[in-house]
């Protein structure tokens, strides 16, 4: 038991780290490009200035995320091989394609950083946007793996093995889209409001510096409308939990017993030996309404399955929570930005509205943290959901806890240096007034 605990720690960092590298490479390029584009339809030096700087924080982002993706591929090998024996012969298709993905979007990283004034303007602009398309189908493709990990499918067991593989259906097996939709959403949401929470800040310091005041209005291009859209991809998702995980869906509602009308749980801290929610808002029929869109309909509970079945449910419930409250705060907040648009208000004029989204800064991140917590801790015990448990995956070797420290310090030293190099990119960033020049009418509107 101490070396399956050392491999989930391990394995749990190390996806924790990557994760938030993987999201940026997802969002990242959207905003340089759309900066560009801006650039060469308005030919405002600013908005150059930005995709330049932009392209170079994608650049390092795209370093480390490497590193510690190579890493995470190490580690699939070598702490959990009996999971690899089993499911390679499903996943290496979408394991290929990402590889595929990923091997385009550093080519064309390449183009974009050296190709300014070497390349046409419009092959730059389509450059960046390979990089873009590129991240966001590297990132589908791996969350595609993992929602064959929850509802496995493509493949048929005979004497143990794994026969009559069709990687095809495994890859559109029926967790697929629900989470592919979710997770890109995410990762848009939380790249669009770290950056806006960041020139936010910065812009409550200096409210004219129009540097900061066009990348909040690009950042919020992207983040708000994914953030809105999110809670719609998750009701989606937890659906689909509850037809496939159902255990899952129960322990994230901190649900025990089987019941029609079962309620909505709102906050609470599960006491599993009393099996009930101690603090907790109910709202009457509210679960079975949400999952079944019928109120009298009946919600499986934990005490459908066996004890040794469960998930870790307080975990999963305080993690969901979590991932809940964070996400309808950024979707309450632009609906905010939204509505203020509409009337033509300025987020840049309004000091409450730019500290809201200061606050929201690491938001998306800490809920994208707690929902991979839900997706990964709520499947257990198992590795491959109903088929291979995690402590029968693990590897047999001891002494597991030297390399989790050591990757751990790593993981730590790399987040030092790209937090410093950031940091430099941020602070140098350019002191333009956005009243000192003077505009045309033409220039003037679109400010």
């Amino acid at each position: 038991m101490p070396d399956l605990l050392a491999a989930r720690s391990q394995m749990a960092v190390s996806l924790g780290f990557h994760i938030l590298f993987a999201v940026v490479g997802i969002g990242m390029p959207l905003l340089m490009v759309i900066a560009e584009q801006r650039y060469r339809s308005t030919g405002d030096p600013i908005c150059l200035e930005l995709a330049k700087r932009w392209a170079k924080g994608t650049a390092i982002l795209f370093a480390v995320g490497a590193v510690s993706g190579t890493v995470l591929s190490f580690e699939l090998g070598l702490l959990w091989p009996e999971f690899m024996r089993l499911a390679g012969p499903v996943i290496g298709m979408p394991f290929s394609l990402e590889g595929f993905a990923f091997f385009i979007e550093a080519i064309f990283i390449g183009v974009y950083l050296y190709g300014w004034d070497r390349i046409p303007p419009r092959a730059h602009v389509l450059a960046g946007l390979a990089v873009a398309v590129s991240g966001a189908a590297s990132g589908i493709f791996v969350v595609t793996a993992n929602a064959w990990m929850n509802s496995p499918t493509g493949f048929e067991m005979a004497a143990g093995k794994v026969t009559g593989v069709d990687p095809i259906a495994g890859m559109l097996n029926p967790m697929t889209f629900q989470q592919t939709l979710h997770m890109t959403l995410a990762a848009y949401a939380a790249t669009g409001f770290a950056v806006a929470g960041i020139h936010a800040a910065l812009l409550l310091v200096e409210r004219h510096n129009a540097f900061h005041r066009r990348a909040l209005g690009i950042a919020l291009l992207v983040g708000a409308p994914a953030a809105v859209l999110q809670p719609l991809s998750g009701d989606v998702s937890a659906r689909a939990v509850g037809a496939w995980q159902p255990a899952k869906l129960a322990a994230m509602e901190s649900h025990f017993e089987t019941e029609r009308r079962a309620p909505f749980t709102i906050g609470g801290i599960p006491d599993v030996e009393a099996r009930r929610t101690r603090y907790a808002i109910q709202v009457p029929a509210g679960l079975s309404l949400l999952l079944h869109h019928d109120p009298d309909a009946v919600v499986t509970g934990l005490d459908h399955f066996p004890r040794r079945d469960w998930p870790p449910v307080t975990i999963v419930h305080l993690a969901f929570q979590v991932m809940i409250a964070l996400g309808t705060y950024l979707a309450l907040l632009s609906l905010w930005i939204g509505w203020r648009a509409l009337r033509r208000h300025d987020p840049c004029d309004s000091p409450w509205m730019l500290r809201a989204i200061a606050v929201a800064a690491p938001m998306g991140f800490l809920a994208i943290e707690a929902g991979w917590t839900v997706t990964e801790v709520g499947r257990q015990p198992w590795v491959i959901y109903g088929l291979l448990r995690t402590a029968d995956a693990v590897t047999p070797m001891p002494g597991l806890v030297v390399p989790f420290v050591g990757f751990t310090l790593l993981y730590c030293a790399l987040g030092a240096i790209v937090v410093w190099m950031l940091y430099r990119q941020i602070i140098r960033s350019p002191r333009h007034s956005e009243w000192s020049r003077v505009y045309s009418p033409r220039e003037a509107a679109r400010v």
